[in-house]
């Protein structure tokens, strides 16, 4: 993994001084459960890359739960970068199979006993990568110790063909993603004292898809106390039905089967994939790594072209987040405002005029990016956090918090770069890691708005992972989300700055689903035909879209 040169900023070199000013270091070897590993300083950084966790998941073990890393001999070098996960990219298929590892960052220092923040990858489930953000200054400015981990994607991370059930009602789930990182976070709770971290008090984390499985994992009876505190970057609920995603999986690998002449047509193809038979589990053990890896690449951020988290009955429950069983830690929900800008970019009605510059001279096309734009954002917002915090408040037993980013949204405070993309789908990764979305963000970190936003965020962060209460010392107090706070206009702590300081305000949601139905309705700056087609093949079959698709009989796009 690459851990680029940075300047630290000064609230890191604060509480760099604070953790350095009395003690040397821990070691850097370090004996784990499974063996000795030896990390390397980076800067102001203790790390270890690339630990395993588990047995490859490759040859027999493809599409069985995780095994355990055996013991090894010797010192591992956890100096060399990751193994990532296969997974599609622009060029082609790209990782490895054997990718069940973790990487760990600390504060270089003697401190022992330190939160530990375990952070799960965006990516749909489907790419990405333990390396998504550099974790230099968010690991100073929290003094936390940062677990990110690697975990099976796509079609081997998720597989609900019944042709691969055994009878083990785990391995059955076809929840493979999860049951990895549930094998990881009990490696981190039997390792992490030995990295100077707390194993009992542990925040899970994630962004996008982790910040989903992070969800996920609140209700799943399989990490029952295994986790103390939980920190969502626009995550929100979302399950898939098995059998649903049964026929999809078959349909998709219904053209590689009539590919290598196994049926001469996909619809006996699909037929003999939804057969649980020997025949067809052997074919799918014998698939290359670079099919499977590529069965998935167009879904977006479509449940219904990738359809994973299965409401198995054991890793899921069969009625999702109807369930009035929640494991009630305290937790933080996070979202921006412009949470639908990148993919409105990246959708292929609007990209070839983002990549040629055309889109602010074409008015036309441009009014409907604005459409989808800011109705997208209103709708992935409330599903992010409030919609989330409505559905659990009446059965979770401990405190929820919201914070909405507004940061970005005036471009005559954050400049013309950051304009078209407003408080987008991952800005908080660029206040941790001025490297991530440098094509937005140059003029937007040069701010002392700016600066003195992140050290407000870190500060109310830091007090989360202490004790699970985000507070800030001379800030404005966050309150809970409860119904009552949600009334009252105080249900969601408001993070903005100007070009100066940083700007915090308690508000709430001032709309609900049918307010933006009802907005979209009356909306005249797109023809009738045009509020057609962006609903039905730009804005359709998302997270957010349920309410949405049902009101207009949009049909999801296949």
């Amino acid at each position: 993994m690459s851990l680029h040169k940075r300047k630290i900023t000064p609230i890191a070199l604060f509480f760099l001084f604070l953790s350095t000013s009395s003690a040397q270091a821990l070691p850097l070897t370090v004996e784990t459960s499974a063996g000795k590993v030896k990390g390397q300083t980076q800067e102001a950084l203790a790390v270890w890359t690339g630990i395993p966790y588990g047995k490859a998941p490759i040859g027999e073990l493809r599409w069985q739960k995780p095994q355990l890393v055996e013991v090894w001999n010797g010192v591992f070098d956890a100096t060399q970068p990751a193994a990532n996960c296969i997974q599609p990219s622009k060029s082609g298929p790209i990782g490895v199979e054997d990718c069940l590892n973790l990487n760990i960052y600390r504060p270089n220092n003697d401190q022992t006993n330190l939160p530990v923040l375990y952070y799960i990858h965006g990516g749909n489930n489907q790419m990405g990568t333990s390396a998504e953000f550099n974790p230099q200054s968010a690991a100073i400015s929290l003094n936390a110790v940062i677990v990110t981990v690697n975990h099976r994607l796509g079609a081997l991370g998720f597989n609900p063909l019944s042709a691969l059930n055994t009878g083990d009602k785990l391995q059955d789930s076809g929840n493979f993603a999860l049951l990895d990182i549930k094998l990881s976070l009990d490696w981190v709770k039997n390792n992490i004292a030995q990295f100077g971290g707390n194993p009992n008090n542990i925040t899970i984390s994630g962004f996008s898809a982790g910040g989903r499985d992070v969800m996920a994992m609140l209700i799943s009876p399989l990490f029952e106390n295994t986790f103390n505190k939980a920190l969502v970057f626009s995550g929100g609920m979302t399950t898939s039905d098995k059998a649903e995603a049964e026929q999809i999986f078959a349909q998709r690998f219904a053209a590689l089967a009539v590919r290598d002449n196994k049926k001469s047509d996909l619809d006996s193809a699909k037929k003999w994939l939804l057969d649980a038979s020997p025949d067809v589990k052997a074919y799918l053990y014998q698939l290359s790594a670079d099919d499977l890896a590529s069965l998935f690449g167009d879904a977006g951020i479509r449940m219904s072209q990738f359809p994973h988290l299965y409401r198995d009955g054991v890793v899921l429950p069969k009625n999702g987040f109807e369930t009035d069983k929640y494991h009630s830690v305290p937790i933080v929900m996070i979202t921006g405002q412009g949470e639908f800008s990148l993919f409105a970019r990246g959708d292929k009605r609007f990209a070839p005029a983002i990549t040629d510059n055309t889109l602010e001279t074409n008015t036309n096309l441009l009014n409907q990016y604005h459409f989808v734009n800011q109705y997208g954002g209103l709708l992935y917002s409330l599903f992010n956090v409030t919609q989330s915090a409505q559905k659990m408040y009446p059965h979770y037993k401990a405190p929820i918090y919201g914070v909405e980013f507004v940061l970005g949204s005036d471009p005559l405070i954050t400049g013309h770069q950051l304009a078209p993309v407003g408080s987008f789908h991952g800005i908080f990764l660029a206040l941790w890691d001025k490297e991530k979305f440098a094509n937005f963000n140059t003029e937007l970190l040069a701010l002392e708005g700016t600066k003195d936003f992140t050290q407000k965020f870190d500060s109310y962060i830091n007090g989360f992972l202490k004790d699970g209460i985000p507070v800030s010392k001379g800030q404005v107090e966050w309150k809970p989300w409860t119904p009552e706070n949600e009334k009252a206009g105080e249900s969601l702590l408001v993070l903005d700055a100007n070009k100066a300081k940083s700007i915090a305000y308690m508000s709430n949601k001032s709309y609900q689903y049918d307010d933006v139905i009802a907005a979209i309705e009356k909306d005249n700056r797109v023809t009738p035909e045009e509020k057609k087609e962006l609903l039905s093949q730009v804005l359709n079959g998302r997270w957010f879209s349920e309410p949405l698709d049902k009101h207009f009989n949009t049909v999801t796009k296949k």
